[in-house]
């Protein structure tokens, strides 16, 4: 790539451990479910299905993040979800919308959902400020449930794949 300031998204690998070990922070999941985590990426990857992405960004082909799109029910509907995450030294430099843009854009190739939701915390403004800045609609407050068992307030953001500007 070698471009400053281009990114890229790559297919989720063994490799990319570290990466995942480093957003998990002090205070994030324990390293066995870190690891569980990573399998699961790294599976998705060999099949094609729920995607995982690790985000390629700088001269140096440094990883930054993570990204990815998969499967879900909602409101009756089939529709992709889809979350990130960026080193937190890597923050506030426009990589995240980048790489929302990017998945966007590979889920509309597929043509097989109408629309894509992201669901970031309302207490989180840049997450939802890159929704807005990737084409993405607000819908609602929600409660939604992340992970499995623990309950959080969002905001439901959608874009309608389907829909060309």
């Amino acid at each position: 790539m070698n471009e400053k300031n281009l990114i890229e998204l790559r297919l989720w690998s063994e490799a990319d451990l570290p990466l995942l070990e480093h957003m998990r922070g002090d205070h994030g999941p324990a390293p066995e479910k870190i690891l569980r985590r990573h399998k699961r990426y790294c599976q998705s990857s060999r099949t094609g299905k729920d995607l995982m992405f690790a985000i390629i960004f700088g001269p140096e082909d440094t990883a930054v993040g993570s990204i990815g799109y998969w499967e879900k029910e909602w409101n009756g509907q089939h529709v992709w979800e889809t979350g990130w995450s960026i080193l937190p030294q890597f923050q506030g430099h426009g990589i995240a919308t980048r790489a929302a843009i990017l998945i966007i854009n590979r889920a509309r190739s597929e043509a097989t959902r109408q629309f894509i939701h992201a669901f970031p915390s309302i207490e989180n403004p840049a997450s939802n400020a890159i929704c807005r800045k990737a084409g993405f609609a607000f819908l609602k407050e929600v409660t939604f449930e992340y992970p499995p068992g623990s309950f959080m307030r969002c905001n439901d953001w959608q874009l309608d794949l389907f829909k060309t500007e």
